[in-house]
């Protein structure tokens, strides 16, 4: 089964410092329709003026994972870690039993733009934990990188999930493909430009869900950046 959530469906908050699409229930966008799918809770696209940022607060038992589309985002938390995301990067915090932090766009003049996901995990009432990991351009040119799993195998960030994410970048003739195992989901984010997805022509912001098939095809692409994630 396919099932698509174009980019202007999506929930949407604008607060001046903050512009936020939401693709699933999230704060004061409440839909019963898009409260998650599967494991996967949040996919937030948001653009963080210069200047500004989220401001210290707490999260539990969630897998957060942040990825940088443009711009920079400086991280402070309660374990101790300071560090700035750039493009490339791909964040993983576990919020376990409880965490604090804070995300910054220190810029002057640029606007930082990144899609702030999470996931929830299997395990619950862990020590939080964080990683960072950069995956160039190259890695993610025509293929599906792998770069969150719940082995950190290929040297993914790790995640307390049976949840795999991956990452490409198409363009022209070049295709991905990805196979579902039966029972498995997959869920397609197009983070910029268009692609098709078994055939589905798609934009930036919208997405995916695809069940009972046994290949997902990414392909067509021009200017495409999309995340993949295999969910149980």
């Amino acid at each position: 089964m396919i099932e698509l959530r174009r980019a202007a469906e999506r929930g949407h908050a604008q607060h001046g410092w903050l512009d936020s699409w939401h693709s699933f229930s999230f704060a004061d966008y409440h839909d019963p329709a898009h409260m998650g799918y599967s494991a996967l809770r949040v996919i937030n696209e948001d653009r963080i003026q210069p200047g500004t940022g989220f401001g210290t607060h707490g999260h539990r038992d969630m897998e957060i994972v942040s990825y940088v589309l443009e711009g920079a985002l400086a991280h402070k938390d309660s374990m101790g870690t300071g560090s700035t995301i750039v493009p490339g990067d791909v964040q993983r915090m576990s919020a376990g039993r409880g965490v604090q932090h804070s995300e910054f766009n220190h810029s002057q003049d640029g606007v930082t733009h990144f899609l702030q996901i999470w996931i929830e995990p299997n395990v619950r009432g862990i020590p939080p934990g964080y990683e960072q990991k950069h995956f160039d351009a190259a890695s993610k040119r025509s293929r599906l990188r792998l770069v969150a799993s719940p082995d950190g195998a290929e040297g993914s960030v790790k995640i307390h999930q049976d949840t795999r994410l991956y990452v490409t970048l198409l363009d022209g003739a070049e295709r991905a493909s990805h196979a579902l195992a039966p029972g498995r989901k997959a869920y397609v984010h197009v983070a910029r430009g268009t692609l098709t997805v078994n055939g589905t022509p798609l934009g930036a912001g919208d997405a995916l869900k695809a069940s009972g098939v046994a290949d997902v095809v990414l392909e067509k692409g021009e200017g495409a950046e999309a995340l993949l994630f295999d969910l149980p």
